[in-house]
């Protein structure tokens, strides 16, 4: 009977992960386990933007990295489309304000 041992050793093709690529998918990892609503809707509103946008530049990092292996770079690759596209649209002005904050605001410029 005989028993295959799976090793971590690295393939020759595939370029060492180094320990600051290692800290960014940590970092970017414990980012993204914040971003959800909570409790308080109020306070995630006020910090939404900040991680998402803290996620797309950790993400866009990542990304660039050429000492990641391919799949990990592909897949950072695809999250930061996805999390661009969520800056976008938290940074984007609301058409939705309420008609007096517009009316004032136009009252006030002129």
């Amino acid at each position: 009977m005989s028993t295959t041992i799976l090793t971590n050793t690295p393939d020759a093709n595939e370029p060492e992960q180094s320990p600051q690529a290692e800290l960014l998918v940590s970092a970017v990892l414990h980012l993204m386990s914040h971003y959800h609503g909570g409790n308080d809707q109020q306070t995630y509103q006020a910090t939404r933007a900040h991680l998402a946008s803290s996620i797309e530049r950790h993400l866009e990092l990542l990304a660039r990295r050429t000492d990641l292996k391919p799949v990990l770079r592909a897949t950072c690759e695809q999250l930061l489309e996805h999390w661009s596209a969520l800056v976008q649209k938290d940074v984007a002005p609301k058409s939705t304000s309420h008609w007096r904050n517009r009316f004032f605001r136009k009252t006030a410029s002129v």
